[in-house]
């Protein structure tokens, strides 16, 4: 009977114990003070950096050949650690991205600018690769098709034939 009664004590206990900070909410002690009770929060959850991009892709639509290839791509740090980007690269050496080499505060916004080279006429379906410490590589897209800007059509320089050459 003694065993029954402390192994459901055991269980109850060590269940206590390990569902105090599983909600995702800050585990809160009592302190008591004499007569007085002080309750305290603790934030036990961790501080690392999250990765948040307002958009994963970018879609040029259709665009002329050696038009302006730059967009851009924002994210923001909504995590409690500093965010470092450690490499962005793209899928092919017509896409050159620059990224912010410095540390992401918490709660602060940054930018991605991607530059693809419109010299090439044909569909973009391109991918972006961001590194961070923040957890998984994000991976970005750019689409849209470039194609051969209008030929401007001038007219000849024929005489015409209502007007007299006397």
């Amino acid at each position: 009977m003694k065993k029954l009664f402390l192994l459901t004590l055991l269980c109850v206990l060590s269940t206590a114990i390990f569902a105090q900070a599983e909600d995702g909410k800050p585990a809160k002690k009592v302190k008591e003070k004499g007569k007085k009770k002080e309750i305290v929060v603790e934030d036990t959850l961790p501080k690392v950096p999250v990765i948040y991009f307002k958009s994963l892709e970018h879609d040029y639509g259709t665009i002329y050949k050696k038009d302006n290839g730059d967009c851009t791509f924002e994210f923001k740090n909504t995590g409690k650690a500093d965010l470092q980007l450690t490499n962005v690269s793209s899928s092919c050496g017509c896409t050159v991205p620059q990224w912010p080499k410095e540390p992401i505060a918490p709660g602060q916004t940054a930018i991605i600018k991607v530059t693809y080279n419109t010299n090439n006429v044909g569909p973009i379906n391109k991918k972006v690769f961001v590194d961070h410490n923040a957890g998984e590589r994000v991976t970005l897209s750019i689409k849209g098709n470039v194609v051969e800007p209008p030929t401007e059509i001038t007219p000849e320089n024929k005489p015409s034939p209502l007007l007299r050459n006397d």
